[in-house]
C-alpha cells in the first residue's frame, strides 16, 4: 500500500472510533501521532531493504508482529510516564493499521503467503522484485491498477473525514512552522 493509503486507513479508523466512543473528533496531537505511526513501518523497512540491503525485503522487521509485541507495551509505558496516553494510542493505531492494510487482498481467497511478513523472521518472505530505492518504487515498481485507485478513493474519503472533523493537527503544524520561521528572521 502507498503512503497515502496507509494514512487514509489509519485516519478513517481512528476518526470513526473517536467520534463513536468519545462523541468528538480526534485531537490534534494524537492525530499527528497517528499520521507518523501510519508511515513508520515503511520508513524503517523500505530504506533498510531497498537502499542499504540490510533487510531481505521492504516488509520485514518493523512489519513483524514480534516487533509489535515489543513496541506496544514500550510506547504505552513511555506515553503513560509522559501523561500522553492518547498520543501513544494514536501512534499505535497508525502503526498497527499499517500492518493490517498491507495484508494483500489475495489473503481473503486463502493465499496466506502474502501475509507471511507478519511473522518475519520465523516465516520466509516471498521473493521481492529488486527496487533501487524509494524513487524507483514510485516510478517503476507499482503499476496504477484497481488496487491503487481504491487507495486514492480511501484517501479522498479520509481527507473529507479529516475536514469534517475540523482538520485536527493542521493548526498545530502551522503554529509550529510560524514559530520556527519567525525565530529565524
Amino acid at each position: 500500500m502507498w503512503p497515502w493509503g496507509h494514512l487514509a486507513v489509519a485516519y478513517l479508523l481512528y476518526s470513526a472510533v473517536t467520534n463513536r466512543r468519545f462523541d468528538r473528533p480526534p485531537r490534534a496531537l494524537p492525530a499527528i501521532a497517528l499520521a507518523v505511526g501510519s508511515q513508520t513501518p515503511d520508513l524503517i523497512d523500505k530504506p533498510l531493504a531497498w537502499n542499504f540491503g540490510v533487510l531481505p525485503g521492504g516488509r520485514t522487521l518493523s512489519h513483524s508482529l514480534f516487533v509489535v509485541a515489543l513496541l506496544v507495551p514500550a510506547v504505552l509505558l513511555v506515553a503513560d510516564r509522559l501523561a500522553a496516553r492518547p498520543i501513544g494510542v494514536g501512534f499505535l493505531v497508525g502503526y498497527c493499521s499499517h500492518l493490517l492494510a498491507d495484508v494483500p487482498p489475495a489473503v481473503l481467497s486463502g493465499e496466506f503467503a502474502g501475509a507471511s511478513y507478519l511473522l518475519w523472521p520465523v516465516l520466509e518472505q516471498p521473493p521481492e522484485a529488486p527496487v533501487a530505492g524509494i524513487l524507483d518504487a514510485f516510478l517503476h515498481y507499482y503499476a496504477l491498477g484497481p488496487y491503487e485507485w481504491v487507495q486514492f478513493g480511501l484517501f479522498a474519503a479520509a481527507v473529507l473525514a479529516w475536514y469534517r472533523d475540523g482538520a485536527p493537527g493542521l493548526g498545530l503544524v502551522f503554529t509550529s512552522l510560524e514559530r520556527r520561521l519567525g525565530t529565524r528572521s
